[in-house]
């Protein structure tokens, strides 16, 4: 039996992914969690064989949560179930750590056959992805936002997101100096001049939905 925790802050879609295990006989649920800090909670007091993760949460989330699950549990295999279908974006889960990754937006098989194959010690990444993914790397026109660093393109997607200087701050265990530093860099770095133009460029390259 695949022991899962899901870690999505939307009950709802906790609530969807619980009923689609449960149509498995090979698979169950065993402990939910709703933010970043329950996460890595859970996964020290509770029997987990697999994380599906949800990739912004509040708290700690994204590449950082990646990063600090990939810390305590070397070996975990770390699905990312993300409404986020661009490439670069699924690219730095990767890097950090995650060993499968699918969009909110597959079909159910595609989701439960990801998380067999984690289970097996094996890598998934969502079939829409695949092509981009690899074409990616060989494309000589990346994207503007592929030059940011790891918490500059984190900072990005939350202020696109609506999120204050002093919420990102809390959220990334920073002071709200060294965020407003990390957007600076990033408006540079992008050629943006506003907080419109952040949201503007994060939903023209799909890194957060409309």
């Amino acid at each position: 039996m695949i022991r899962i925790l899901i870690a999505d802050d939307h009950a709802i879609v906790r609530g969807g992914l619980k009923q689609i295990i449960a149509t498995t006989h090979d698979m169950a649920v065993t402990a939910e969690a709703a933010q970043g800090s329950e996460v890595v909670d859970k996964l020290r007091s509770c029997e987990i064989d697999l994380l599906l993760l949800d990739m912004t949460m509040p708290g700690i989330s994204g590449v950082d949560l990646i990063r600090r699950v990939r810390a305590d549990r070397p070996t975990l295999p770390v699905l990312v179930l993300s409404i986020h279908n661009e490439a670069q974006v699924a690219s730095r889960a990767l890097r950090a750590g995650a060993t499968g990754y699918v969009t909110k937006d597959s079909d159910p098989d595609v989701l439960l056959a990801a998380i067999r194959k984690l289970a097996e010690g094996g890598r998934f990444i969502d079939p829409k992805l695949v092509d981009a993914l690899v074409f990616d790397k060989h494309a000589g026109d990346e994207p503007p936002h592929e030059v940011l660093s790891d918490r500059e393109f984190q900072v990005l997607q939350m202020l696109a997101a609506g999120r204050s200087i002093n919420d990102i701050a809390d959220a990334c265990a920073l002071s709200a100096k060294t965020i407003s530093t990390h957007k600076m860099r990033l408006m540079q770095k992008l050629g943006l001049t506003n907080n419109a133009e952040v949201i503007r460029y994060a939903i023209r390259h799909g890194l957060i939905a409309e």
